[in-house]
């Protein structure tokens, strides 16, 4: 049997994949993928602050993904309601000194620098509208909505063996892609873009690095030039890519 992964190991890990002091890293993960890890999911989170150190901020997706609106609305409570987007997050989400953002169904969750401030204000108005909005929530991708800041501030994305079918960032695309079109003609429909087929011409372009942490097969790259180069990609050459 494979002897389990240490915290050092993954501390290298993350290291070598490129990850540095100060970060601030948006993650998805598959927690099964890393193999086995010495004292479990506790053991990846400290292995990622060491690796980002006291000025780095760390963020999760916590995200309510019930099969509909209602029962996003119904269940949802910022302490209590369960992340449904894999283990890591759920078990980020319930340690102290997390702080979670107030969203029903795409709330964020941070440890690290500033990390409360980062997550305040989901309940803004501002910014662009998209589809998951629902009163009294504010804008789901907003001005102020922590996937938002995150893309702002030039944060990274790092991708725990995971594909892109999990890249919560394409909605970004779609949103900005459908806000603009919604300033030339307010009637516009919202288009839903096709995720593996993005992130395959993302892979082509050559601007990430990838790596091995444990036995899980990474990506990471920065936030901003992903969302904008996809987003340039899609208003020049949409067919590929609907649906």
């Amino acid at each position: 049997m494979k002897a389990p992964y240490t915290r050092e190991k993954l501390i290298q890990d993350f290291t070598d994949l490129g990850i540095e002091k100060g970060d601030t890293l948006f993650i998805h993960s598959s927690f099964k993928s890393l193999g086995p890890v010495a004292d479990g999911a506790g053991t990846v989170i400290a292995a990622l602050e060491e690796t980002v150190g006291h000025d780095g901020l760390i963020l999760m997706p916590t995200f309510n993904l019930r099969p509909s609106r209602e029962e996003r609305v119904a269940s949802w409570d910022v302490p209590t309601t369960p992340s449904t987007v894999g283990w890591l997050t759920e078990f980020f989400r319930q340690m102290p000194g997390t702080y979670r953002s107030d969203h029903y169904s795409h709330a964020v969750a941070a440890r690290g620098r500033d990390a409360e401030a980062f997550i305040a204000d989901h309940l803004s108005q501002e910014g662009y509208q998209s589809p998951w909005d629902h009163h009294p929530w504010g804008k789901t991708y907003g001005t102020h909505s922590p996937m938002f800041r995150a893309y702002k501030t030039d944060a990274k994305l790092l991708m725990i063996g995971v594909d892109y079918e999990t890249s919560t960032y394409i909605h970004v695309v779609e949103v900005i892609h459908w806000n603009k079109r919604l300033a030339k003609d307010p009637q516009v429909s919202f288009i839903g873009l096709n995720r593996p087929k993005l992130g395959a011409f993302w892979d082509t372009l050559g601007q990430l690095r990838r790596g091995k942490v444990g036995d899980s097969d990474c990506r990471l790259f920065h936030i901003k030039t992903y969302v904008d180069t996809l987003l340039t990609e899609v208003e020049g050459n949409p067919d590929p890519y609907l649906g």
